[in-house]
């Protein structure tokens, strides 16, 4: 499922702040800042060379998958009240910057309690926000993997990022949102790090 900027504004360096939350007022919210900022991080490493090497998210080369991370980080962004009106990524002069800035879009759009609450229709599927935003998280945490496995570029998350996005995925494999969203699990060691028990329940091999 496709729920997919080019800025038309001026790119700038973005650098994330972190607050803190109130667990009592915010407890359906996810901080999508740590994963946004570290996956914006990895991409400044990429090379234009590796753009064309193959990914464990079979179907698409790096360039294909940051083509489709961006259109996603545009949809979320959207469907949190951010205003996207800009076209796909385009991959030359500062197309690093441009994509780190659409992550910070995605990241501060959902940092706000009020669009974690009700539901809404996206791309035809009726979900509740706060599910919304785990799958925005999803999408950058798992294809920041795929990606930094393509390049070999390193991609720390804090635990509490990755657990929370384990349980999303863990429970959507019984009856995900979209037939086929994932491969089939693939066997992880119960005591393997999580990440790789993450990927493993997408449909990859760690």
């Amino acid at each position: 499922m496709e729920i997919f900027f080019r800025p038309d504004v001026e790119v700038v360096p973005w650098a994330p702040t972190y607050r803190r939350r109130d667990p009592e007022k915010e407890n359906s919210m996810i901080d999508l800042q740590p994963a946004c900022h570290q996956l914006g991080e990895l991409v400044m490493g990429i090379t234009d060379e590796q753009l064309a090497n193959s990914t464990p998210c079979t179907e698409y080369t790096v360039r294909e998958l940051l083509d489709h991370v961006d259109g996603g980080a545009r949809g979320f962004a959207e469907a949190a009240g951010a205003e996207v009106t800009d076209a796909a990524l385009a991959f030359d002069g500062e197309w690093r910057e441009a994509f780190g800035h659409r992550l910070l879009v995605l990241a501060k759009a959902w940092d706000d309690p009020a669009v974690w609450a009700g539901e809404s229709d996206q791309g035809g599927l009726k979900l509740p926000n706060e599910t919304w935003g785990r799958i925005a998280l999803t999408e950058v945490v798992v294809h920041g993997w795929d990606l930094a496995k393509a390049t070999g570029l390193p991609y720390e998350l804090p635990a509490e990022t990755v657990r929370a996005c384990y349980e999303h995925v863990a429970g959507f494999l019984d009856q995900p949102p979209v037939p086929e969203l994932w491969a089939a699990p693939t066997d992880v060691p119960a005591q393997a790090p999580l990440m790789d028990r993450l990927v493993g329940i997408t449909g990859r091999r760690p």
